[in-house]
């Protein structure tokens, strides 16, 4: 007879998780820069996966604005992934050109740099794969201009239109935290003239059209302050 008494103390999961790169170009677009000199910073890998993270958290607890932050960025995580996909496709008809009789190897650093990944954020490891898929299309252009079949304008042009749509796309994940305390200052403000009706259709928007990755809502007595209206969204995935 079983032990209805019997508890299993389970713990979380974990995965260990790590990302290989060939380039300098990619090695770059990870740590981004520290400002200095009166330069801005751009940001990097990690701080575009912390931020997905924070927005995740917002979410969760019925935030309509980052679920509207989620969304604007889905959509450039998607034109970041055709703008790298069309130049794959390019440089796929460039090594097309190679003689049959000559045979091409993966073009790889003998000494590639192993990085630990930490993400909890579905946003943040669909950025990890576009900064995988343009270190592969940084690879395949170095070994056609090496190769002799495009010159070192083509090669340095291409290289930098994927260093810029991932830092565009990283560069838009800052907004998010430049605006929260505004936006929450006019929400108090609209309050007052009957603007919190604003509020509720800029959550019910974001309610109608989740990114794909929407977590589920934290079921909580209380909103936090500025996020009256925001409706409860129902769990999709277990």
């Amino acid at each position: 007879m079983p032990n209805e008494s019997l508890q299993l103390n389970l713990g979380s999961l974990r995965s260990a998780m790590s990302l290989t790169l060939h380039t300098h170009h990619v090695s770059r677009i990870w740590r981004g820069r520290a400002p200095s000199d009166g330069r801005p910073g751009i940001i990097g890998l990690n701080g575009f996966i912390s931020i997905m993270g924070k927005l995740r958290r917002g979410a969760e607890q019925d935030d309509p604005y980052s679920d509207w932050w989620m969304l604007r960025i889905e959509e450039k995580l998607a034109q970041t992934r055709a703008v790298l996909q069309a130049s794959r496709e390019q440089v796929e008809q460039v090594l097309a050109n190679v003689p049959p009789a000559l045979s091409l190897g993966e073009n790889l650093n003998v000494q590639p740099v192993k990085l630990p990944l930490f993400v909890n954020a579905q946003l943040g490891f669909m950025a990890v794969y576009l900064l995988a898929d343009y270190d592969d299309l940084a690879r395949k252009l170095i070994l056609a201009h090496h190769t002799a079949l495009i010159d070192r304008v083509t090669l340095e042009n291409w290289l930098n239109e994927g260093a810029h749509v991932l830092r565009s796309l990283f560069s838009l994940s800052q907004l998010p935290l430049l605006r929260l305390h505004a936006r929450r200052l006019r929400v108090e403000e609209c309050r007052g003239a009957g603007g919190d009706r604003e509020v509720r259709r800029t959550a019910a928007g974001s309610a109608r059209r989740h990114e794909a990755f929407a977590p589920c809502a934290a079921h909580r007595p209380a909103l936090p302050a500025g996020l009256l209206g925001a409706p409860t969204r129902s769990c999709r995935r277990e």
